[in-house]
């Protein structure tokens, strides 16, 4: 599969089969989306793979702001919680901010290092989809989440149990515009 076809298939997966999600699979794909960019190549993301009770209690508790991502989550074999090291991504060695977006570059590590992750999954025969909404503070607390590290978002890992259609995209000429 070439790059730009793993980009046009890969699709967000919500249903997935019951198939458990074999942890050397998920080593190769955390090693392909550790090559993400990152700035100043500070490699912020971390992974948290959730099996088994934890994640049924998870996807039970965890989601009464949008039910439907508790259901996602249940019938995934896998969650993934993705972690950054805060404080590193858009700063300097002083803690001062690099750029005028502040703090906020972390975010655009993790969303890089996301996207990757989910191009690794794909080409595994595996699909995901990233989930934001969930209750922060208390999932958090349930996997232990390091000082110093936030939880940012969640994606459930498995085997696709159904075979979404894209959606309509925009074309190039309403995303593109040309300076000179």
């Amino acid at each position: 599969m070439t790059a730009k076809e793993c980009i046009l298939t890969r699709r967000s997966v919500r249903k997935f089969k019951d198939t458990p999600v074999d942890h050397a699979i998920l080593e190769g794909i955390i090693e392909a989306a550790s090559y993400s960019p990152s700035w100043k190549h500070t490699q912020i993301t971390r992974y948290i793979a959730i099996e088994g009770e934890l994640k049924d209690r998870i996807a039970r508790e965890c989601f009464d702001a949008w039910p439907n991502n508790g259901t996602i989550t249940a019938s995934a074999p896998m969650l993934v919680a993705l972690c950054m090291v805060k404080n590193r991504s858009g700063f300097e060695r002083d803690g001062s901010y690099s750029t005028w977006r502040e703090g906020s570059w972390q975010m655009f590590d993790v969303g890089i290092a996301s996207q990757t992750f989910a191009l690794a999954c794909h080409e595994q025969g595996l699909g995901t989809v990233v989930l934001g909404i969930f209750d922060q503070e208390r999932l958090s607390n349930l996997l232990d989440i390091p000082e110093g590290q936030e939880l940012v978002a969640l994606m459930p890992v498995g085997y696709p149990a159904e075979e979404p259609k894209a959606p309509k995209r925009k074309s190039v000429e309403e995303l593109l515009s040309y300076r000179s």
